[in-house]
């Protein structure tokens, strides 16, 4: 049998936005996205990739003592990745919120939702990120063939590329995630 595999060119898509810590900066993250999302035809899920970019936002506003966070949206590979850049040095905690608290799900959100999300110091204090992977297109679906028709590589997968910290002069890997909670040990 003589079968190609198709792979996603390692094209690098990244749209960054500096924005003002105040009420209007998690419409504007969302609005950001949203664009991102249509301009290059990601295959993700939207309103969940809106729902966790507000979560980054929202805590790093809470905790930023600067007056603006940057959004980094990144598309590469089979993943899209956001990433929330702000001057605090605290290290989000995921934490066991009480059923009726009125906050600290966020994170709960980022972990159950994304394909992997963390953390990693910058130069000027760190950055809160998470991946979702692309959703599979349906078997025989349009995107293979539309990509071979318009010489475009949407429709297709690989692994994404490894991430530059360059506060430490290393390559970063995308983290796994780790297992889930509820997860039977296998």
């Amino acid at each position: 049998m003589n079968a190609m595999a198709l792979t996603r060119q390692a094209e690098l898509l990244c749209r960054r936005a500096r924005l003002t810590t105040g009420s209007a900066a998690a419409a504007e993250s969302r609005n950001q996205l949203r664009a991102a999302i249509r301009a290059w035809n990601v295959p993700v899920d939207p309103d969940v990739a809106v729902l966790l970019t507000s979560e980054l936002v929202t805590n790093a506003i809470r905790h930023e003592t600067g007056e603006t966070i940057t959004l980094a949206v990144v598309c590469s590979g089979d993943r899209l990745r956001v990433e929330v850049h702000d001057t605090s040095c605290f290290v989000p905690v995921l934490v066991d919120a009480a059923p009726d608290a009125e906050s600290g799900r966020g994170l709960m959100l980022v972990e159950s939702l994304s394909a992997e999300w963390g953390c990693y110091p910058t130069p000027a204090g760190k950055a809160v990120y998470f991946t979702l992977a692309f959703e599979p297109e349906p078997e025989g679906g349009a995107g293979a063939a539309d990509a071979a028709r318009t010489g475009s590589r949407a429709g297709m997968v690989s692994r994404p590329p490894a991430v530059a910290d360059r506060s430490r002069g290393t390559r970063l890997r995308f983290a796994r995630r780790s297992p889930r909670r509820d997860a039977a040990p296998g």
